[in-house]
């Protein structure tokens, strides 16, 4: 790559200085800015083909050397092609500037007027507004001098993997600056690089046609740029193929899609509209959006019909819609490369929909390689992020197999931060990386697992609490005969209540009368509303275990708790008998008026055993025997209590910190203790030295 592209970076931000001088603010650069990067885009590519063109054709017959031209499909400016006119030209004369620039503009050809939103109504779609960005400016007459200064800009003599590294610079400086663009981490070309590595150590130079797609494409960086990394080093024919909803961006690489052979670029969701439904790619790299939500179109991916949504994220972070939408669209033996950050790896509940969605790719057998990045690596986000590479086409030996890969130190720090990226993953670093994939084994940065190794039982139990003698409630409970001839136990014994107390500190509650009928109707208009705002917050407000609640029922036993041994006492004044370890239920009930009875509140006393439900994380195995015992082993391990399974299930998260975790090693004890003693013998001799 000729180096020298990279000057004009600084010349396309003195530009800016003029919208700084107009008060325009920074945050609305891009929009001031964009347009003009457009369109020099076109021109230097336009003036470049005229250019090749003059080498077979001469311009003496220009209708020839025209219609030539049109017919490549790079689209058309007459006063480009035909008048051999450009900016530069147009600034020359200030005074025929408004006119000449109008013309200029409406010289493309229809396509890219709309793309670059020339003499667009106010209704009609357009993707660069710069028409009205232009007059924006003349109102602030800072047009001519800003066309000037972006006319001087000459991207002639630059091909097309050039323009796109200036235009990640360029896209890099708007992200940093434009709050419209949070959750856009543009691409660095050294991730770039990497992607194509690793790309590149997986396909064959076999003269096949090789499709690369990229469903987030925004300006093409990623896309054209592994595009034509890996033109430099196969000879096999591509095609590229992108969606973006963008509209700015979309336009950018649409723009830049027509000067390219065999690109397709759409504009619309990708997630509620499939532009390549018919097709399936090779290659598709993608760097979508994180912590983006999609609540705006919940309905549509809901009701989606293709089949793409094996489960749906959480509504605040749509990143695995993306990952599952690139998925159905990669073909049976194809590859992908996806950025994503670390809420991928875990978030979500065994159950849950990121949970769902990771076991689906595990159980499909898609993934091949996670890979950890280091921090401070995108232009405009300086926390991890990882590569998810899959390979609907694993070697026979890595089938179910998953290598890790922990590339966070694996970096050069760069010496002038750019944005928030401050390090650059040198060559070095990423033939490591892809050396590391390629041979699949162990390493100092590498760890090859079964994928099993990620799944996980969550088991759920319902423990049955126990005094500390062993026993629950549950044993005093009758029995019944169900519907179905079988014997099973009552859920609760009902006591009959003479008088219900309560001692809280100084808050005493007592209860005689257990079918309310009457109320104080000066305090309130019904009994309902006594029911509501008096006795059931006091009912609610009983606590057996940490008040001295006392029940007493009507054959003359009192049942309270006994929290130090966790035990129900039913006392009859004589003895106490410990029933062990249960609840006392008291609950309050609003009564609608029957034929028989009129309105009323019934205050009701139950006595149930005091059941936990809870769960546990087990380690998976795929051999369901063996499952079964592994987690009856690790019942009898660590759950002391009488408890029932209640259901299973499975769930996948990958834990880098775990894997890769490090212990500090600590220093012998004799070390630090003569350490302290030779510090002791320091301070003695300074109190030595003081003293004379």
């Amino acid at each position: 790559m000729n180096n020298n592209i990279l000057q004009y970076e600084s010349d396309v931000w003195k530009t800016a200085d003029l919208l700084i001088g107009a008060g325009i603010k920074q945050s609305d650069f891009p929009k001031f800015m964009m347009p003009y990067f457009a369109l020099i885009m076109v021109e230097s590519r336009l003036l470049r083909y005229s250019k090749e063109l003059e080498q077979e054709i001469s311009r003496d017959d220009i209708e020839g050397f025209v219609e030539e031209f049109e017919d490549f499909g790079y689209g058309y400016n007459d006063y480009v092609i035909r008048k051999n006119k450009t900016l530069k030209d147009i600034c020359e004369n200030d005074k025929t500037f408004d006119i000449d620039f109008d013309t200029y503009l409406k010289s493309f050809d229809a396509e890219t007027k709309s793309l670059l939103g020339v003499d667009k109504g106010t209704e009609e779609e357009k993707f660069l507004d710069i028409s009205g960005t232009s007059g924006l400016l003349k109102k602030k007459r800072i047009l001519f001098d800003t066309i000037s200064a972006w006319s001087e800009i000459d991207l002639v003599p630059f091909d097309n993997s050039e323009i796109t590294t200036l235009e990640e610079h360029i896209k890099r400086k708007w992200a940093d600056i434009s709050a419209e663009t949070a959750g856009e981490q543009y691409t660095p070309d050294d991730i770039t690089s990497l992607i194509t590595e690793i790309i590149s150590s997986k396909i064959d130079d076999n003269g096949k046609f090789l499709s690369i797609y990229d469903p987030t494409c925004g300006g093409g960086n990623l896309l054209f740029g592994v595009d034509d990394k890996i033109k430099k080093t196969f000879s096999r024919p591509t095609a590229t193929f992108g969606e973006d909803w963008s509209d700015s961006l979309y336009a950018l690489a649409k723009i830049e899609s027509r000067f390219r052979t065999d690109s397709d670029i759409k504009y619309g969701n990708t997630l509620t509209n499939i532009s390549f439904i018919e097709k399936k790619f090779d290659i598709v790299v993608a760097n979508p959006p994180y912590g983006v939500d999609w609540k705006g179109y919940r309905k549509d991916i809901e009701n989606d019909t293709t089949e793409r949504f094996i489960d749906l994220p959480s509504i605040s972070d749509g990143q695995f819609l993306f990952t599952q939408h690139i998925l159905y669209q990669l073909a049976d033996d194809g590859l992908s490369v996806v950025v994503h950050n670390g809420s991928t790896l875990f978030s979500g509940d065994a159950g849950g929909g990121e949970s769902n969605i990771r076991k689906y790719f595990f159980d499909q057998d898609w993934v091949e390689a996670i890979i950890q990045m280091p921090t401070d690596e995108f232009f405009n986000t300086g926390i991890y992020t990882y590569l998810w590479v899959f390979n609907k086409n694993k070697a026979a030996e890595r089938k179910d197999k998953v290598i890790l890969i922990n590339a966070s130190q694996l970096f050069e720090p760069l010496k002038k931060s750019r944005g928030k990226k401050r390090k650059e993953m040198v060559l070095e670093n990423r033939k490591e990386i892809v050396n590391t994939l390629d041979s699949f084994k162990d390493n100092s940065i590498a760890k090859v697992y079964d994928k099993w190794h990620f799944y996980y039982n969550k088991q759920s139990i319902m423990l049955t609490n126990i005094d500390e003698n062993g026993k629950s409630f549950e044993e005093h409970l009758a029995t019944r005969i169900n519907r179905d001839g079988e014997e099973v136990k009552e859920k609760s014994l009902k006591i009959k209540p003479s008088k219900i107390t309560q001692v809280l500190d100084e808050d005493n509650i007592t209860f005689t009368n257990f079918e309310i009928k009457e109320y104080d109707n000066i305090q309130f208009d019904s009994l309902k509303d006594y029911f509501d705002e008096d006795l059931k917050p006091i009912i609610s407000s009983l606590d057996y275990k940490e008040a001295e609640l006392k029940v007493h029922d009507t054959e003359g036993n009192i049942y309270y708790y006994d929290a130090d041994k966790e035990t129900i006492i039913k006392s009859n004044g004589k003895t106490n008998e410990e029933l062990g370890c249960g609840k006392i239920l008291i609950k309050a009930a609003y009564k609608k008026a029957t034929k028989t009875k009129p309105i009323h509140i019934v205050i009701t006393v139950e006595l149930t055993p005091d059941y936990q439900k809870d769960y546990e994380i087990i380690p998976y195995s795929p051999n369901e025997i063996l499952n079964t015992q592994n987690m009856a082993n690790f019942m009898a391990k660590y759950i002391t209590k009488p408890f029932e399974y209640i259901d299973n299930i499975i769930g996948v998260e990958i834990n880098f910190n775990k894997e890769f975790y490090q212990p500090e090693i600590l220093r012998p004890v004799e070390t630090i203790s003569q350490e302290l003693k030779d510090l002791e013998n320091d301070l003695a001799d300074l109190e030595n030295d003081l003293a004379l």
